[in-house]
């Protein structure tokens, strides 16, 4: 692994001129998955994602992405492309780029909201300064923890038999942690579809499901009471993202540990879902508006004993898989996984799509994100 100094900050010392932004281009492209995701309320085809690129004067791009998520955000393709062009690259333009840390809470006064185009916009300032710096993106914002990620495969099949057989395909494939999407079928089906998969994998293998707040509360009491042999590591947000008095009763009961996803969008939520009885934490950059505030949302799971999921939304590319990673290796810990998302698209946007080797994904090690956008194929995805 090549040498890095420890600090933007460090390199930026070094450095005569600014590093000035002359544009912000708002993309919105539409990315077609291999196979139609579905859960509660949701049936996912095609990923409809915002990206940003920054360019700054000497001709050093930087990109970011964010994924529409409506029914997570409030986020449309329409809103973040709007959010961006009309609000926050007129900000931008012509500032120095070194200054991201004071420029951050400048765009935040200028719009208030909007968590999946500030992150979009943060994680592209954070590409650019880590190119113009030749440091990776992690060697701007923390400290390296970790050199690799093992993320989890998602399943939501109508049936046990074809859930089996995906399992056997990805474990074949080296993937090693599962996630049974729950909540859309009859709640029968979902505990059986729940043990049968873990008859099929064995009692090692990690296994946990998320409903995305499509259970009521006696559906999720039903669940968690009748899949206890499963051994599932968690339970993500069975109830509605506000229903807090419903998590407080489910954590009374349930011997299966509960983690939360959709009620999780501003530090304050991390807290008030701890007191009512979550177990974890789902970290999304497009939730929280950015690595940092995603770090900051991180430390304050170690401080109050939750575990700690990093995930990117249902389909994000390379880019923002790679922005997933840089947190996953920085963050204290990642007690229930990390989820990319990227595996599921029919075509990258990248020119080296983050590989699955011996059941890691690892760390890029090139300048920003690490990994080279291909804008051919971006022209191609985007939504005109």
């Amino acid at each position: 692994m090549q040498k890095h100094a420890p600090s933007l900050q460090r390199a930026r010392q070094s450095e005569q001129a600014p590093l000035r932004i002359r544009r912000v281009d708002a993309i919105p492209v539409a990315l077609p998955l291999k196979n139609p995701m579905t859960m509660s309320g949701i049936t996912i085809a095609t990923a409809e994602n915002l990206l940003v690129r920054i360019e700054a004067a000497d001709g050093t791009v930087g990109w970011g992405e964010a994924a529409s998520a409506p029914t997570m955000t409030g986020d449309t393709l329409g809103g973040l492309v709007a959010a961006v062009r009309d609000h926050l690259a007129p900000l931008l333009v012509g500032q120095d780029a070194w200054t991201r840390p004071t420029l951050i809470p400048t765009l935040r006064c200028g719009l208030i909201g909007n968590t999946g185009a500030f992150s979009a916009i943060e994680m592209a300032l954070l590409d650019l300064a880590g190119h113009a710096a030749g440091l990776r993106l992690i060697d701007v914002v923390a400290r390296q923890r970790r050199r690799a990620v093992r993320p989890m495969w998602l399943l939501g099949n109508p049936t046990p038999d074809e859930d089996i057989a995906e399992v056997r395909a990805k474990e074949a494939a080296g993937f090693h942690f599962f996630k049974l999407k729950i909540g859309v079928k009859p709640l029968v089906q979902e505990i059986a579809a729940t043990m049968a998969v873990r008859a099929a994998v064995g009692p090692k293998m990690p296994l946990c499901a998320d409903a995305n707040g499509g259970l009521t509360l006696a559906q999720a009491r039903r669940y968690v009471e009748a899949t206890r042999g499963a051994d599932l590591k968690f339970v993500e947000q069975p109830l509605a993202h506000d229903d807090l008095a419903g998590l407080k009763a489910l954590a009374r009961v349930s011997r299966v540990s509960i983690g939360v996803d959709e009620g999780i969008h501003a530090i304050a939520d991390i807290e008030s879902h701890a007191r009512a009885g979550a177990d974890g934490v789902s970290l999304k950059l497009i939730k929280l508006g950015g690595i940092t505030p995603a770090l900051q949302a991180a430390k304050l799971c170690r401080r109050l004993g939750l575990k700690v999921n990093v995930a990117a939304k249902i389909a994000e590319s390379s880019i923002a898989s790679a922005a997933a990673i840089h947190l996953a290796c920085t963050v204290p810990n990642i007690d229930w996984g990390v989820s990319l998302t990227h595996f599921y698209l029919v075509e990258d946007l990248v020119r080296r799509p983050l590989a699955l080797r011996d059941g890691h994904v690892a760390l890029p090690d090139g300048p920003g994100l690490g990994v080279e956008v291909d804008e051919s194929a971006v022209e191609r995805f985007r939504v005109r």
